[in-house]
């Protein structure tokens, strides 16, 4: 019988290998970063067909983040030093002007809002939670002496922002009332 390319074996240590070939830990601070990327962009999908009623807008902007942490992600798994393949600064500006569309389109934040409310806005918390955590992988990647492009930490960090209006978005497309935090 044939071996399965689905699986190497190669793994089975606790090491990985990075797209350049390099063996390293899976605990290691720069698979943690990749990881958390992956796992971001596998929620990021959950929401984009929990979604896929809302305008083209809002599904564009997900499918072009989709692609976009696939590129990080590749990024950060070569461990080379050069710029981040097909992300730029007009990434950075095409978030915050959708964060700037959305913010439009929803009541004014007068209290600090819960995560949660209908399910596609809970999606996007949990994918903002994870976008912060991939953040701070990516700084702790950074901190271990490796190089990483700051448009890499720019874009993530606009991502969660961009993550928490769209909850708020989704909310009131879909009139679910906020939840707000009762102190």
């Amino acid at each position: 019988m044939k071996k399965s390319l689905l699986y190497t074996r190669t793994g089975d240590a606790g090491t990985t290998s990075l797209v350049n070939g390099t063996r390293v830990p899976k605990n290691s601070p720069r698979v943690n970063a990749y990881g958390t990327i992956d796992e971001l962009n596998a929620h990021i999908g959950l929401l984009q067909a929990q979604t896929a009623f809302l305008d083209n807008f809002v599904n564009e902007t997900l499918l072009r983040v989709n692609n976009l942490l696939f590129n990080i992600g590749a990024y950060l798994a070569d461990g080379s030093e050069g710029a981040v393949p097909m992300l730029t600064d007009d990434d950075v500006t095409a978030l915050e002007n959708a964060i700037d569309t959305l913010d439009s389109m929803v009541p004014q934040l007068r209290q600090f809002v819960l995560p949660g409310g209908s399910v596609g806005a809970s999606q996007a918390h949990v994918a903002r939670t994870i976008c912060r955590r991939a953040e701070r992988d990516i700084l702790t990647l950074s901190d271990s002496g490796a190089v990483v492009s700051s448009l890499v930490t720019t874009y993530i960090n606009r991502l969660s922002d961009y993550l928490f209006i769209l909850a708020r978005y989704i909310n009131h497309a879909t009139g679910t009332p906020e939840l707000t935090w009762q102190k």
